[in-house]
């Protein structure tokens, strides 16, 4: 089992690019039904990403292919990074 804190330290990877995505900030869960529907990642559109907070990438919970030590690998095609 992983908890919700350990998965805010991996980078997020885009597996068809190898770019680095980010990091976790939220993750979204289903309460009714006990899954994780997704996470969230700033998108960084510039140098100076404090002006950009409200700017985020959501990845529903299929489009996550691994997780692994240290990074978490996502299918990112078909969406602008």
């Amino acid at each position: 089992m992983i908890k919700a804190s350990e998965l805010r330290d991996k980078d997020v990877i885009d597996i068809n690019t190898g770019q680095k995505l980010g990091n976790i900030v939220d993750i979204e869960i289903n309460l009714e039904e006990g899954r994780v529907e997704g996470i969230v990642i700033p998108k960084e559109t510039s140098l100076f990403r404090f002006f950009n907070k409200d700017i985020e990438i959501y990845l529903s919970w299929e489009s996550i292919k691994k997780i692994g030590t240290d990074v978490i690998l996502v299918d990112f095609k078909g969406r602008e990074a």
